[in-house]
Parts: C-alpha cells; structure tokens; sequence
C-alpha cells in the first residue's frame, strides 16, 4: 500500500492504526494486536510514523526506526487539539495521524535505552526519599505519643532513637518493638539510596555533557544527570527561554487585546527537574559566596521573598544549561565590569 503517514495509538495489548496516502485518503483504519504490530509495519514501505509521548512509545519509536520508518513522538497535549468529536482510539488515531503532519508542531526526541536507564533510577530514587520520608514521619508520630521528640531533620533520627532508650519504660515494650522495625527499614532505605546515588555518579563521570552542566552553579551530579538524560538533542530548542519554557519555570500569559498580563510561573513540562533546579538554586542563595556578590540576584533579594528569588535564578540556571549543552561548552562565570 502506498501509505505515507500513519497515526498510531498506543495501548497495552490493542492498538489503533489510521494510514493516509500522499492526497489524504484514507487506505487503512484497522486495530491490531500487539503481537501484529511489527509485522504490520514491516510490510510497509518507509513512512512518517507519528505516536503520542506517553509510556513505552520510546520503546515502539525504536522498533519502528528499525525497520526503516520515520518515527515523530508528540506531547498528548498538542494532539488533543485535532480530536474532532468524542474521545475513542479511532479518533485518536486520525488525530494523530494529522498533527504528525503540521509544521507547527513539537516533537519529543526520541530517547536511547541507556538514557532510559538512567531516568528509571532516578525515578526509583525518588521513590525510595518519598518512603524515607514516610518512616521518618511515622517514627516520629509514633514516639510522640509517649512524649518522646526530638528537632525537624532526617540526622536528628539517630537522637529520637536513642531518647526513646533513655525514657525506659515510658515507652511500652510492643510500641518499642514496632519502632525497631520501622528504624530497621529506615536504615535499609537509606543503603538502597546510596546505592543509587553510587550509580547516578558513574554515570555523570562517563558522560561528557553532565560534567559540563556540573560546572554551573546549582547543578550538581543529581540535576545535571537528570537533563542529560531527559534532553538528549538541545537543539529540539531554540533558545535557552524555551527550554525554561519547557520546563514551566516562565510566566503564566492571560494577555488579549495587546495588553500583557503575567502571571505565576506556568509550573508545565517536567516536574522532577524544575524541583531539582529551585532546590540548586535554593542552595546558590543559601551557600554560594558568588550570590553575596552578584548585584542582580542582591536586588532581587531586597525587593522580593526569598522563593520568588530562588525561582527566578532557577530560570536562570536553565538558560545557562542550554546554552552549555548547545555550544558544548563549559559554564564560564561572567567577569564584573
């Protein structure tokens, strides 16, 4: 079949296939099996592929370059947009198949297997804090209601446990045995942490664009791992304020009738790296003796809260982290005048 674009949904176990020729007609409208799908496309000539950046389409995107087909990954968000009527899989794929095609659109790079990994540990490191975070909590709770606290922070753990031997019986024994066992997870939670973080620092050695992010203030081998990985080709930018764009750290627009409106930041994009970057830049303001220096981020300071500072200097750093992975070059601090 003479096929030119296809638009494929992507599910667990059925898929939905909608295929046009070069004049925009219609040749196939069918649904597949998972099983079907390879053999599917292996029977076609080299065409442009478009799918949603949802789960596994990475995975379905390198399978089908393949075989020799051009595959385009597209944020769901942009395809909704071409849905004509009630949402089904047939109508997502049709929609699909014409937002591939227009040239307006944003595509989603493709992502390789090792860049995969190294998301998934992320990922799985940020499960494992969200847990620790949970026993500590839960520690705590449990110890306050004989009357045992101890200060806020995960280093006073260590104290809260020991207090709870110093009070002695104030503390019934099964409560006792139960706040051993959650100390005992706590405990192995927290290996299971250094142990990713180990890997986490292999891997930004090994890799040439994290240790050039790594030299900018507020990047550190967490971040700058984190956007290597989620971005692999800079260039999908055009400018280091779409890529503050991409990851919601600009201002919200609500404009019309030439009368600009801004608002908060639009908080759009990739959640764990703009957390990261306000976290850095938390830091830059809290530790760095450049931020004591730097007359820009000291009147911003002087005007604004602290968090709004902290924010804006992380849509900084952004722009900076694009423009060192653009010109794959090392971050240079500016030279007072």
């Amino acid at each position: 079949m003479d096929i030119t674009n296809v638009g494929l949904d992507l599910a667990k176990h059925v898929f939905q296939v909608h295929g046009l020729d070069e004049a925009g007609n219609i040749l196939v409208k069918r649904r597949l099996r998972r099983s079907q799908v390879i053999s599917f496309f292996a029977s076609l000539r080299p065409c442009l592929v478009g799918m949603e950046a949802c789960a596994t389409a990475h995975f379905w995107a390198r399978e089908l370059r393949s075989l020799g087909h051009e595959v385009r990954l597209m944020p769901p968000q942009y395809v909704k947009a071409y849905v004509r009527r009630g949402k089904n899989d047939a109508a997502d794929a049709a929609a699909i198949c014409e937002a591939v095609t227009r040239p307006s659109m944003r595509f989603v790079p493709v992502k390789t297997e090792e860049q995969q990994a190294v998301l998934i540990i992320h990922r799985a490191r940020e499960l494992l804090v969200r847990q620790r975070t949970q026993l500590i909590n839960a520690v705590r709770g449990h110890l306050a209601e004989f009357g045992v606290i101890e200060a806020h922070g995960p280093w006073n753990v260590t104290r809260l446990l020991a207090r709870m031997e110093e009070v002695g019986t104030r503390v019934p024994e099964l409560a006792r045995q139960v706040v051993d066992l959650l100390a005992d997870q706590l405990d192995e939670v927290g290996r299971r942490i250094g142990a990713l973080d180990a890997e986490i620092a292999a891997w930004h050695k090994a890799d040439a664009i994290s240790q050039r992010l790594a030299t900018i203030p507020g990047i550190g081998p967490l971040v700058a791992t984190a956007i290597a990985a989620t971005v692999p080709d800079p260039a999908v930018f055009r400018s280091g304020r779409e890529f503050a764009a991409w990851l919601g750290l600009v201002p919200r627009q609500n404009s019309t009738g030439g009368k600009p409106r801004l608002g908060r930041i639009s908080r759009q994009g990739d959640s764990y790296i703009r957390r990261l970057l306000i976290i850095g830049a938390q830091s830059v303001l809290r530790c760095s003796k450049m931020a004591r220096s730097n007359p820009w981020l000291q009147g911003l300071l002087a005007k604004r809260p602290r968090l709004v500072v902290a924010v804006a200097l992380a849509n900084k750093t952004a722009r900076i982290a694009w423009a060192v992975m653009a010109r794959q070059q090392i971050y240079r601090q500016a030279v007072p005048a």
